[in-house]
């Protein structure tokens, strides 16, 4: 996972500098049909049916974030494309993009499929 420029920027002012910095309570999954880059601008983030962030809960371990918990979004109302990427935002919906990743491999989602990622399978690492 990459971080994105805002929160790469908070990074940095909390460990170098005495600025204050306001960090996230609460982390949400997205979803995206394309990478959302590390500005946040470079692709849309799916929307309408039926789709909704979905909250996330994480553990550290050493210089690694795992999620602790599976996330399941709701079935699918209406075709959400192939969903090839993934965001942690700090907001169920608007927000701050925190951090984005491909995903091995992209899945699409129609009318009544359920996407799922099980407990363990987003990591966050910092080298």
């Amino acid at each position: 996972m990459s971080f994105s420029n805002t929160f790469e920027t908070h990074v940095l002012n909390y460990v170098f500098t005495t600025t204050s910095v306001t960090r996230p309570t609460a982390w949400y999954v997205g979803l995206f049909t394309a990478n959302p880059t590390d500005t946040g601008t470079g692709a849309t983030e799916i929307s309408g049916s039926g789709y909704t962030r979905k909250a996330a809960t994480f553990t550290v371990s050493g210089n690694a974030a795992t999620t602790s918990g599976a996330i399941e979004f709701s079935a699918a109302t209406g075709s959400w494309g192939t969903i090839s990427h993934i965001g942690i935002f700090d907001a169920s919906s608007s927000g701050n993009l925190i951090a984005h990743s491909s995903l091995s491999a992209s899945k699409a989602i129609g009318t009544g499929d359920v996407f799922r990622i099980p407990a363990g399978d987003i990591d966050i690492t910092l080298d």
